[in-house]
């Protein structure tokens, strides 16, 4: 009976040790999880500050007599996600040395107004919508309508291939600021309403009347057929006042 009872007793203290041990699992588990927290929010501030100090220097001139064009940043930004601090860095270290000649004076829009592809298309829209909120004027240059667009971009960018290239792209004062998360970054820390002074506005709602804010229209010398009849050669020929789809820009709402 007592050998009994010793492995009963036996028994009984050592069910007790796998609950104890899944008890102070839990309370390591809480603690390294805490831990994991607090080095999450030091690396967030830490990516903030960096992020911060690039868009500092993405609009301050190199010169004393671009002083005009420089635009000063806040040193209080909202909290930034890491993953989001980081594309927002990278981007921001290709765009110091990515310009787009001739654009100084204007903001250059390149987007695609095509939904086959879902994300691309709702980045575009929101970008769009981004501009539009501050009624400046864009220089909006549709890649999906005209292919001289979409060259020149890759041109700029330095890509062979459109497939390496996401949109949409930005220019101000001919710099890249980049693509749809900087942009959203820069309109949620409210520096891009700095950014944008000194444009030509629009009035609230303005729609072009003559191409309904699609920026392009059928082409008036081939009424968008991209054929022409030469009568001295009684021949039909390639119109070169259109695109490959027979567009023109709209004279009423784009610039030369």
């Amino acid at each position: 009976m007592a050998e009994f009872r010793n492995k009963n007793n036996t028994h009984t203290s050592s069910s007790r040790v796998p609950i104890f041990n899944r008890s102070l699992t839990t309370i390591h588990s809480e603690e390294k999880q805490a831990l994991q927290k607090t080095q999450n929010l030091e690396r967030v501030a830490s990516l903030r500050g960096r992020v911060v100090k690039k868009l500092c220097s993405l609009f301050e001139p190199e010169t004393p007599s671009s002083q005009e064009e420089s635009t000063p940043f806040s040193n209080k930004p909202k909290p930034l996600k890491s993953t989001e601090s980081a594309s927002v860095s990278k981007s921001l270290d290709a765009s110091r040395i990515i310009r787009l000649p001739g654009t100084e004076d204007r903001i250059v829009l390149y987007f695609t107004s095509l939904r086959g592809i879902r994300r691309t298309y709702e980045d575009c829209y929101a970008v769009r919508l981004i501009l539009r909120g501050f009624r400046v004027w864009v220089d909006e240059r549709d890649v999906s309508m005209d292919s001289c667009y979409r060259k020149e971009l890759m041109n700029v960018l330095g890509e062979k291939s459109m497939k390496n290239v996401t949109l949409p792209q930005v220019f101000i004062r001919g710099n890249l600021v980049g693509g749809a998360e900087v942009m959203k970054q820069l309109c949620e820390i409210g520096e891009l309403g700095k950014i944008l002074e000194g444009f030509p506005k629009t009035k609230a709602g303005f729609v072009c009347e003559s191409c309904g804010d699609i920026r392009f229209m059928p082409c008036g010398n081939c009424s968008g057929s991209r054929k022409v009849f030469d009568e001295d050669e009684e021949l039909l020929k390639r119109c070169l006042e259109c695109n490959e789809n027979g567009l023109i820009r709209c004279p009423n709402c784009c610039s030369a």
